[in-house]
C-alpha cells in the first residue's frame, strides 16, 4: 500500500498521463490531418524523390506525425502519384529527384513507363541527379531533361552479380550442410555447399544480366538520341566522370546546384524572381495526402488490388519478417474476405514482389486465391520478382501479366540441414539424448542425417516438388513433363516467360487494372475506384490498436520504429537471408521455394 499522500494525488500516476496525453494526440491528429488535406495552389511543380529499393508497399504508418521522416514511397505510391499528375491541370512540370536507386529491373522499367505516361499528357519532366550511377541514369533517360548536381560526378561502369560461397569458411570452423535441390538450377544452396557458383548458376545470372543490358544500352541511347556503340563506350571507357564531362558527352543537359534548380522551377511557374513565400513547389507526399487516394473512382464499382510484398511465410511471427517485411497466410486471409464481402469491389488485382519462401504456406496461398477467384475475377500483375513460390501464387489469376524484365518462374524446392558436430567437437561441448522413436534425434543440428534419414529428406522434398509442377500444369493447362522441362529451378525474364507459356502478356499494374475491369463488366467509360490491401494502418490506428501493451509503450515502439528507419532506411537483409537465420537458430529442416538470388540495378 502506497503510503505517500503526494505520489497518490500526483499528476504523474498512469491514469493522469493517459488523460493528458490520449486528448493531446487526438489534437495532433486533428491538426496534421487538417495540415495534410490543405488546398493545393493552382499551379506547381510536383516534386517526386525516387530512390533506395522501391519497397512495393510501405507497412503500416506506425511513425508518429509530429517526427519528420525522409522515408522513401513505395513503388505504388510513385505509380499512382504519377499517374494523378498525368491529368492534373495544377500539375504544370513534375521534378524527380533521383539518387541512390538501387531496385529491381522491372521496377525501374513500369516506373519509366509511368514518366513516359506524363510526357504523353503534355506534362514536362526534369531529372535532377545527385552524383548519379547506372540506376540512376537509367530511369532519368525517360524524363525530358536531366539535370545534374553541380560539383557531383557520374558514375556509369555497368551491370555485375556477385555471390558470396561460404562453405569453406564455414568448414574451418565445423560446420557443414546436407542439402536437397530439386532441381539443377535452383542454386539457392550453393552458397553453403560450394565454392563457386555452378555451371547452371552462372549460365542464368549470364543470361539475366544480357537482357538487362541490353535493355539498358537500347533505353538510353534510343532515348538520349546517341548511339548504341558511342554509350557502351562511354561505360567501357569513361566510367567515372566529372559533372562537366558528362554535359560535354551529351549524357545530361545540364549542371546546376539543387538551389539553382529549384529557383528555376519557381520562375517558370511565377513568372518572376523567387521569393520566400512562394508556394510552388508541391512534394509528392503532400500531393498524396491532398488527392482522392489511391484513385478518384467515378463509379460505385471498386477492383481490390491485394498486395503480396516480401518473403512468404506461415505466420507474421516468423524470423523472415523480423529482418525485412514479408507476407503470411493471416495477412492474406483478411484481404481476401474483405475484398469479398464487399459489394462494391468487382474484380481482384493481385499484385505480387515476392522471391516466394516457405514451400507449404505457398501452396495454401494458392488454394486460398483459387476459392476467391472463383467469386470474382482475378488478375495477376508481377512487379520486380515474383518467383518460385511468389509465382505459385500467381497461378490463380485467369490472367498474367509482368514486365519484360520481371524476374519470375524458379519453379523448384530445395531444403538444407545443418550439421555443426564439427564445431561441437572443437569447443567439447558435451550431449546427452535420451529418446523414444527412431527418429526422434534425426532433425538436430548437432550431426549429420544417416543415409536412410538423408533418403526421407530427399524424398520429402521432391514430393514438394513434384506437387508444385503438378500445380502448374494444372493451372496453365500444359503437360506435365512440359513444365518439368521448364522448371528445374530454371529463373525467366517476364518476356521469357510469356514465350515460354509461363505468364500470359506483357505489362504493369494499371494494364492489370484495366484487364479486371473488363472481365468484371465495368463500362470502360468509367473509372472503378481502387481498394488497396492489405489495409494500411494510420499511426492512430497503429497505437490505438496495439493489443495489450499500454499506450505509452506503443508510443516508445513508434518512437524506435521511426528513429529505426531514419538510421537504415533500407533492407538489409535478401529474403534468403531470413530464412537462412531462422534454419540456423532452430536447426529445424525447412522446405523452401524461393528465388535462389536477387537481381538489381544500382
Amino acid at each position: 500500500m502506497n503510503k505517500d499522500p503526494k505520489r497518490r494525488k500526483g499528476c504523474f500516476r498512469y491514469g493522469c498521463l493517459a488523460a493528458i496525453t490520449v486528448p493531446l494526440l487526438i489534437f495532433a491528429a486533428i491538426f496534421f490531418a487538417f495540415r495534410s488535406s490543405r488546398s493545393l495552389p493552382d499551379r506547381f511543380v510536383l516534386t517526386v524523390p525516387i530512390g533506395g529499393e522501391l519497397p512495393e508497399i510501405q507497412g503500416d504508418a506506425g511513425g508518429l506525425p509530429f517526427i519528420s521522416s525522409r522515408g522513401a514511397l513505395s513503388l505504388q505510391d510513385m505509380l499512382f502519384i504519377l499517374d494523378h499528375a498525368s491529368s492534373d491541370e495544377r500539375v504544370r512540370e513534375v521534378l524527380l529527384e533521383i539518387g541512390g536507386l538501387h531496385t529491381t529491373p522491372a521496377k525501374a522499367a513500369e516506373l519509366r513507363t509511368a514518366i513516359e505516361g506524363l510526357r504523353a499528357k503534355g506534362k514536362k519532366v526534369t531529372a535532377f541527379l545527385s552524383s548519379p550511377e547506372d540506376s540512376d541514369y537509367l530511369l532519368a533517360s525517360a524524363c525530358d531533361s536531366i539535370v545534374i548536381e553541380r560539383g557531383g560526378y557520374l558514375l556509369l561502369d555497368g551491370l555485375k552479380a556477385e555471390t558470396l560461397y561460404y562453405a569453406t569458411p564455414l568448414g574451418k570452423v565445423g560446420v557443414k550442410f546436407q542439402a536437397a535441390q530439386w532441381k539443377r538450377y535452383k542454386s539457392g544452396i550453393e552458397p553453403f555447399t560450394r565454392t563457386g557458383g555452378s555451371p547452371e548458376y552462372i549460365e542464368e545470372i549470364g543470361a539475366l544480366l544480357d537482357e538487362v543490358y541490353q535493355d539498358y544500352l537500347s533505353y538510353v541511347s534510343r532515348h538520349r538520341k546517341i548511339s548504341r556503340d558511342s554509350f557502351e563506350a562511354v561505360i567501357n571507357g569513361e566510367a567515372l566522370m566529372s559533372a562537366e564531362r558528362a554535359r560535354s558527352l551529351g549524357l545530361v543537359d545540364a549542371v546546376a546546384s539543387r538551389w539553382d534548380e529549384e529557383r528555376i522551377m519557381t520562375r517558370k511557374i511565377t513568372g518572376k524572381a523567387p521569393e520566400p513565400d512562394d508556394d510552388v513547389l508541391v512534394s509528392a507526399s503532400r500531393y498524396r495526402s491532398a488527392v482522392e487516394w489511391p484513385v478518384k473512382g467515378g463509379s460505385r464499382d471498386r477492383i481490390a488490388v491485394i498486395t503480396l510484398s516480401g518473403p512468404i511465410v506461415r505466420s507474421a511471427g516468423e524470423d523472415a519478417l523480423e529482418l525485412g517485411s514479408g507476407v503470411d497466410l493471416e495477412t492474406l486471409r483478411k484481404s481476401l474476405e474483405g475484398a469479398l464481402e464487399e459489394k462494391r469491389i468487382k474484380a481482384v488485382v493481385l499484385r505480387i514482389d515476392s522471391p516466394g519462401g516457405d514451400a507449404l504456406a505457398s501452396a495454401e496461398m494458392l488454394q486460398m486465391l483459387d476459392s476467391a477467384a472463383v467469386k470474382k475475377p482475378m488478375v495477376v500483375s508481377m512487379s520486380g520478382v515474383a518467383a518460385s513460390g511468389g509465382y505459385m501464387t500467381a497461378l490463380a489469376g485467369r490472367t498474367i501479366f509482368a514486365q519484360p524484365l520481371t524476374i519470375t518462374g524458379s519453379i523448384g524446392v530445395y531444403a538444407l540441414k545443418p550439421d555443426v558436430s564439427g564445431a561441437v567437437a572443437k569447443l567439447g561441448l558435451g550431449r546427452t539424448v535420451v529418446t523414444r522413436g527412431r527418429f526422434a534425434d534425426a532433425n538436430t543440428p548437432f550431426k549429420p542425417l544417416d543415409d536412410e534419414a538423408y533418403g526421407k529428406f530427399m524424398q520429402a522434398s521432391g514430393e514438394i516438388y513434384q506437387d508444385f509442377i503438378g500445380k502448374v500444369a494444372r493451372f496453365r493447362k500444359m503437360k506435365t513433363e512440359r513444365v518439368d522441362a521448364l522448371a528445374g529451378g530454371r529463373v525467366w525474364t517476364g518476356s521469357q516467360a510469356i514465350k515460354v507459356g509461363l505468364v500470359d502478356r506483357p505489362g504493369g499494374l494499371f494494364d492489370a487494372l484495366r484487364e479486371a475491369q473488363r472481365l468484371a463488366g465495368i463500362d470502360a467509360k468509367n473509372t472503378p475506384g481502387i481498394v488497396l490491401y492489405p489495409e494500411h494502418k494510420t499511426w492512430v490506428q497503429s497505437l490505438l490498436q496495439g493489443g495489450g501493451e499500454s499506450l505509452s509503450a506503443r508510443v516508445a515502439a513508434a518512437f524506435r520504429q521511426q528513429v529505426l528507419h531514419e538510421i537504415l532506411p533500407f533492407r538489409k537483409f535478401s529474403s534468403l537471408e531470413a530464412f537462412y537465420a531462422a534454419m540456423m537458430t532452430s536447426g529445424q529442416l525447412r522446405m523452401v521455394a524461393a528465388m535462389p538470388s536477387e537481381i538489381e540495378i544500382r
